[in-house]
């Protein structure tokens, strides 16, 4: 089972990877609620040059609400992160899919809320 979602995004720049991905999320009830630039923190730390590589933590509150109902500790799994980052060519966006991410958790109420999750999360994807 693949653990993300992915797409190449063709002759685009992480800016303009970025735009068109919070606006698919935002287009399908999702919101960035965290962001952490990787590429800036890895310089910063570790003096470490890389290419540019960003996360977005993609929250539906719908949602959420629902999966902490269900399961208090799925918070630790919260928000969904989306990747972006730098590859020959383009850009790859690669979003956790959530079935995957907590498959270790015994919760059956948890199936079709994490099956819906991934379908709008796909689709956003497939929409940038």
């Amino acid at each position: 089972m693949s653990y993300t979602i992915d797409r190449l995004l063709e002759g685009l720049t992480l800016p303009q990877a970025e735009e068109r991905t919070r606006a698919a999320l935002a287009a399908n009830a999702f919101g960035v609620i965290t962001e952490i630039d990787i590429a800036a923190t890895m310089k910063a730390k570790l003096g470490l040059e890389m290419a540019p590589y960003k996360i977005l933590g993609a929250c539906s509150p719908k949602y959420a609400a629902a999966i902490l109902a269900a399961e208090p500790k799925a918070g630790s799994m919260l928000p969904c992160n989306i990747v972006l980052r730098e590859v020959p060519g383009g850009v790859e966006v690669n979003a956790v899919d959530p079935v995957a991410s907590m498959a270790a958790i015994e919760a059956a109420a948890l199936a079709p809320i994490l099956d819906e999750v991934r379908g709008i999360l796909a689709r956003a994807i497939a929409a940038i």
